[in-house]
């Protein structure tokens, strides 16, 4: 969820991020709300329409991790002239990282969320980057696909643990991290997402010039649309291959078959970008994806009461018919569209209040301000 980050010359200007980071927030609204507030009669595989709401709703928080990596990783080699700790994005991206696991930790002290994970991932990023500073063995992006490749692998071993914690007898935020009583979204495996975004924005980097080519946009639809409907017989047939057989590796389809689907619209984006709309930059629907962060507090207070202590769950859980639960989300949705809408004036009429936190937190990590 990073916020408010513009991709500046000289690269190509990549709007379809936004675009993703829009449609995956909208989607987190509504799926968060409708989760919360449909009755449990109806929340049943019985109903196609529930069926289709869960499908789409399992490739939010893949997006968002995945763009994450994508868009932090494009942004830190835009600076790569620089040395390690004078690129002002290694900087940020600390300073990132404390806001992240801050905020997480905030809304949320007994869990580990998305922010938590988002946090460690570009940690992870930044510290794979450093390492490749100084040992240019191989590219950029397979550090990151090696990464994500053992963070996916790693579902085979943790996915079978149930309720058994690791690492065991450790303090349970340490084990939420991995696989505890309140692993919402535990480094293993779903950091893996961001990681494999970080590859993503390597090669983006390396080939902007042709980012917006009809190749790019096919090849990256078809390697989506691959992994979607052919991973899992790809993964039953390595687990048939002499040595591998005790490996169940079919159970990490649905890791990476979602990630083939968030392929599958990023390249859809893309191609909307390039060839259908006209997108200007002062575009309220952009900008909703350009404040996720805010979006994701405030929603987490509003929604459930993180830090004001009441919020609409208090009220509506588990009470709305799959009639009601339309409009009620709809005027959820409208909330943060005005919020949006408004933000520059909140922010200004609040400067006297985020202008001196900005101004120190950044001193803290040498970035002017």
């Amino acid at each position: 969820m990073a916020e408010q980050i513009s991709l500046n010359k000289p690269k190509t200007r990549l709007y379809f991020i936004d675009m993703a980071r829009t449609i995956a927030i909208l989607l987190m609204l509504e799926g968060h709300f409708v989760h919360d507030s449909l009755s449990t009669i109806y929340a049943s595989d019985s109903y196609p329409a529930y069926i289709t709401w869960k499908f789409i709703r399992g490739f939010t928080s893949p997006t968002f991790l995945t763009v994450t990596g994508l868009i932090f990783t494009y942004l830190l080699l835009g600076n790569e002239q620089e040395s390690f700790w004078k690129n002002m994005r290694v900087r940020k991206g600390f300073k990132r990282v404390v806001e992240l696991l801050f905020w997480g930790y905030l809304l949320q002290y007994y869990a580990f969320h998305v922010l938590q994970c988002i946090a460690v991932g570009i940690l992870t990023i930044i510290l794979l980057y450093g390492l490749f500073r100084f040992i240019k063995v191989v590219p950029l992006w397979i550090y990151y696909f090696v990464a994500g490749t053992l963070l996916f692998y790693s579902q085979l071993f943790f996915g079978n643990l149930g309720t058994h914690y690791w690492p065991e007898n450790a303090p349970t935020f340490v084990q939420n991290m991995f696989h505890g009583p309140h692993s919402e979204f535990p480094i293993t495996p779903r950091m893996a997402y961001t990681m494999y975004g970080a590859m993503l924005g390597v090669l983006l980097y390396h080939f902007k010039n042709h980012v917006k080519s009809l190749p790019v946009i096919i090849g990256t639809f078809s390697v989506g649309l691959l992994l979607f409907f052919g991973i899992k017989p790809f993964l039953i047939w390595l687990q048939s291959l002499p040595g591998l057989t005790e490996i169940p590796f079919y159970k990490m389809d649905w890791l990476l078959d979602k990630f083939g689907m968030v392929l599958v619209i990023l390249a859809l984006l893309l191609g909307l970008e390039t060839y259908v709309l006209k997108i200007k930059k002062d575009n309220l629907f952009l900008k909703i994806g350009q404040n996720t962060l805010s979006i994701f507090i405030i929603h987490m207070m509003l929604l459930y009461g993180s830090v004001i202590r009441i919020g609409i769950n208090d009220f509506l859980h588990e009470k709305l018919g799959p009639y009601e639960v339309i409009p009620y989300t709809l005027g959820f949705w409208l909330i943060f569209i005005v919020f949006v809408y408004y933000i520059d004036d909140i922010r200004a009429k609040l400067r006297f209040i985020l202008w001196p936190m900005k101004k120190y937190s950044s001193q803290l990590f040498g970035i002017k301000v």
